[in-house]
């Protein structure tokens, strides 16, 4: 088996992502808890179909981090239809290796439907119950994880003993909802072994149980679950790291918001990806910010994602953009 950089282990779909103009967004008071609202029952038309396969959060790492420069596979499930087929040529087209990507006989591929107003995404989701293969022999520096569905606390707990024999391993862990529905009991094997961990202000408070928006506590809090770096972004309103003994800030991309759907998993590939180029938490999150802007600014996870050369680039002509050290 050959050597590389990252592995992306996780969940992929294909996704249809339909744009709506007949809808409406309720919130609470604190502008926190939206609901997406449509007529009941009503017909509700759409602006829009888009149809794209390799989708889901490690599958997007996958082809980001391809793009990067990054020798990646994708370590994942599919079914034997022709959605699982159009997955795979889609990630071999990226420079993906797909060779241990499980092919499930008698499953159909996961297939989810991405509601599109107003620039946000509201996602229904359905994972299919997969078999998974984690080979024994593989070599990689990083591994990232993501989003897996209900019933597969066996392949965690491979994946658990895996990481506990190869010390060497980096991992970064970007939980999906029914990773964090676990709990943090079940997964304290892989949260122990994260180098960094990647949640949204919400899950943040979520994953630890915190009924707070205090970033402090929160990145705390993340560092006692194990990893060694703790990020929690906050959509437009930007993002934090911390390394457990200073907290950054850096303000959203300054641009304008199309769509977000893997904007958070946008940011997460660079972010890696600059910490796997040996820069620093800072430089990182410069990174990561622009991997998420420029991926706002198009439909679909994969579209904007950026090149090593173009982040740089970009970086180059806005020296000013730069993260900062949060005292609050």
């Amino acid at each position: 088996m050959p050597k590389y950089d990252i592995v992306s282990i996780g969940d992929t779909t294909i996704d249809a992502f339909i744009e709506l103009h007949e809808a409406s967004i309720q919130c609470e008071l604190d502008h926190v808890n939206c609901k997406l609202c449509l007529s009941y029952p009503d017909k509700i038309p759409f602006d829009s179909l888009k149809i794209l396969a390799a989708c889901g959060n490690s599958a997007n790492n996958a082809i980001g981090s391809s793009r990067l420069g990054l020798k990646d596979a994708f370590i994942g499930a599919v079914g034997d239809d022709h959605q699982g087929q159009d997955i795979i040529e889609e990630l071999k087209k990226e420079g993906v290796d797909t060779s241990m990507i499980t092919i499930n006989k008698g499953v159909p591929t996961n297939f989810h439907f991405v509601l599109v107003f107003r620039g946000e995404r509201t996602i229904l989701i359905k994972h299919q119950k997969f078999e998974y293969k984690l080979p024994t022999n593989l070599d990689t520096s990083w591994i990232y994880f993501s989003s897996m569905g209900p019933d597969t606390e066996k392949f965690h707990k491979q994946l658990s003993a895996f990481l506990q024999k190869n010390k060497n391993v980096k991992v970064s862990f970007n939980p999906g909802t029914f990773q964090m529905r676990m709990g943090t009991q079940k997964l304290a094997g892989i949260y122990k072994r994260t180098e960094i961990l990647f949640l949204n202000r919400e899950e943040a408070a979520l994953v630890t149980g915190l009924k707070t928006r205090d970033i402090k506590k929160l990145a705390s809090a993340m560092h006692k679950l194990g990893p060694k770096i703790a990020v929690i972004t906050d959509g437009r309103s930007g993002g934090y790291v911390s390394d457990g003994k200073t907290i950054w800030f850096l303000d959203h991309f300054p641009g304008p918001l199309i769509e977000a759907t893997g904007a958070g998993d946008a940011f997460g590939t660079a972010f890696t990806a600059a910490i796997f180029y040996g820069k620093n938490i800072p430089e990182a999150m410069a990174w990561g910010t622009v991997n998420a802007g420029q991926k706002v600014l198009t439909t679909g996870p994969h579209q904007g994602l950026q090149t090593k050369i173009q982040i740089e680039n970009w970086l180059k002509k806005h020296t000013k953009f730069k993260a900062k050290e949060y005292k609050k």
